[in-house]
């Protein structure tokens, strides 16, 4: 509704043919071209239900690229989650694939979240960050890691408690975009 309200015009607010720039149409509502076409696809969005996503869950980023972190314990693998099961946890957003995955998530984020966020376990070991591909992963004493590329499971389980170490002491390069 904000979004129409903003659409409101007074006679006051339309601009004569003389002042608009060349090549710049008015349509017979004193709405631009621009105007016309905006108003028309908000107004087909809202018509065909699309949602309009808030300005704050856009602001929070997706958390390992929209892969659901229970499924990994429960299922044994990457499952995409759903856009319509979310759950905001430590500055990103996760999404879940069923709404009980989200239950288990809210009731213990920590166990099921990667460890190192959405970056390569095995690249911040050393001293490296890589954005992880979640479809590169391994559980390890229960907990999750992701890399950015297949051989890194394998390249992290060579020495898991020296890699954890110093992707642990690495930690401090993690920002949150």
């Amino acid at each position: 509704m904000r979004a129409l309200a903003m659409l409101r015009f007074s006679r006051r607010d339309v601009v004569s043919q003389s002042a608009r720039r060349p090549g710049e149409a008015a349509t017979r509502s004193g709405l631009s071209r621009r105007d016309t076409v905006g108003l028309a696809t908000l107004v087909a969005a809202c018509s065909f239900g699309i949602p309009l996503r808030s300005a704050r869950a856009q602001g929070v980023p997706l958390a390992i690229k929209g892969y659901d972190p229970v499924a990994y314990f429960t299922d044994g693998k990457p499952v995409h989650g759903r856009p319509d099961i979310e759950y905001e946890w430590d500055d990103y957003r996760y999404r879940f694939s069923t709404t009980e995955h989200r239950e288990l998530f809210k009731a213990a984020p920590t166990r099921y979240a990667p460890q190192f966020g959405n970056f390569c376990a095995m690249a911040l070991s050393k001293g490296e960050l890589v954005e992880a591909d979640p479809e590169n992963w391994l559980i390890s004493d229960g907990k999750l890691y992701i890399f950015g590329k297949v051989v890194g499971p394998g390249l992290f389980q060579r020495d898991l408690a020296g890699n954890v170490s110093k992707a642990n002491l690495n930690r401090p390069l993690l920002t949150k975009n």
